[in-house]
């Protein structure tokens, strides 16, 4: 019983009645106006359901009223964008309508008619309900005067779930929109991985060099050299934190475009960064590469960064071989270091290998990484357009 009684205590009961009840308004008004004509509403309804806006009203308004309680009901909150889209408010707009008649038929006579059934079992007339009147004996009416109220509830709850089914088809997305909804979910999570990539190369590289340096310096002794590594860590902790506090921004942010990203520009910042980190680094660099595409440049700033990073966690302060060239619509950026003795390689499966890997893989360039002649290379081109 009490789950028969549980929609009662639900508002959307109520809220889709009333949404049920809305379009019979417009018929009241032409009723007065012509009653002769009571399809003129119906075919009014035609080029109304047409108009692109339209059907923005209708997804809302079944949101507020139809799924009251529910986050994503699958109702599309867009102008209709083709004529399939226009025809399907069309048609929504008619069953909308036809539900209404319904719906306003059940809620005006059931009650009338518990009420005659009421009168005939105290001895009046039921006026208007064929057989009633003639019923042998008052007592039939009053075990049939429930039954309309019953039927009036049972109606208002189903025709609710009709309508809600019907506006799922009629008013959900179409193929375009669904479409377009995956694409910015795709867009979504590459910019979370991006993210995320941005954090453990800028971070990564960060605490790398602190950490040697810190070493570094300990086993030195020596106090100008603690002085620069100190410095060193300095900066790397304020460019680390710099390019926390920008992506955090983004996160807060979700309209506000990535900005500010180092480029290849900003390499010989780098670099520095790793001389003070012990590397003793050759760099030759060649091309313009002030005019790199923003994208090509950001993406091969962060496979530089890896590349030296992995050096100096895994290889330590040993001497570096850096070449980044700009030829034939082509970015080539080489890193190679000597691999130390009783260092084993190791194998290109890291996070760090693997994140270099995905940057080129993006732009639709390639990475080549593995020992070579007692070096270890990682080699990557990325191409500009």
């Amino acid at each position: 019983m009490g789950r028969l009684l549980r929609p009662l205590l639900r508002g959307k009961t109520y809220t889709r009645l009333l949404h049920l009840w809305v379009p019979m308004l417009i018929v009241s008004v032409w009723m007065f106006i012509d009653p002769r004509r009571p399809w003129v509403p119906a075919l009014v309804l035609v080029p109304v359901g047409l108009v692109p806006a339209v059907r923005r009203g209708e997804g809302v308004q079944a949101h507020l009223l139809l799924t009251p309680d529910e986050q994503e009901p699958g109702f599309s909150v867009a102008p209709s964008a083709a004529w399939r889209d226009r025809l399907r408010t069309v048609l929504w707009l008619e069953v909308r309508m036809a539900l209404g008649v319904v719906t306003i038929f059940a809620c005006v006579w059931l009650p009338i008619t518990a009420v005659e059934l009421v009168r005939s079992a105290r001895g009046g007339a039921a006026a208007g309900i064929p057989g009633v009147s003639e019923a042998a004996a008052p007592w039939w009416s009053a075990l049939l005067a429930p039954l309309p109220v019953l039927a009036l509830y049972g109606l208002v709850v189903a025709l609710g779930e009709l309508a809600t089914s019907v506006a799922r088809r009629l008013l959900g997305p179409s193929a375009a929109e669904r479409l377009a909804a995956l694409e910015a979910r795709t867009e979504q999570l590459l910019e979370r991985n991006r993210i995320a990539r941005e954090l453990h190369d800028s971070i990564g590289h960060a605490l790398t060099v602190a950490v040697v340096q810190a070493g570094a310096a300990r086993a030195a002794g020596d106090a100008a050299f603690t002085d620069r590594a100190l410095g060193a860590i300095e900066e790397g902790g304020r460019a680390a934190l710099e390019d926390l506090e920008r992506v955090l921004g983004v996160l807060r942010e979700a309209e506000r475009p990535l900005s500010s990203r180092p480029t290849l520009a900003e390499a010989d910042r780098l670099l520095e960064s790793a001389r003070a980190s012990g590397a003793r680094i050759d760099a030759e660099v060649t091309g313009p590469l002030e005019r790199l595409p923003g994208p090509v440049s950001r993406e091969g700033y962060r496979i530089l960064q890896e590349s030296l990073t992995n050096v100096l966690r895994h290889a330590g302060a040993v001497p570096v071989r850096v070449r980044v060239s700009v030829a034939d619509d082509v970015l080539s950026l080489e890193v190679r270091n000597r691999i130390p003795v009783g260092l084993a390689p190791r194998p290109g499966r890291g996070s760090g290998l693997r994140g270099i890997r995905e940057r080129a893989a993006l732009l639709g360039g390639g990475v080549s990484t593995g020992p070579d002649a007692g070096d270890w290379h990682v080699h990557a081109e990325l191409p500009l357009s």
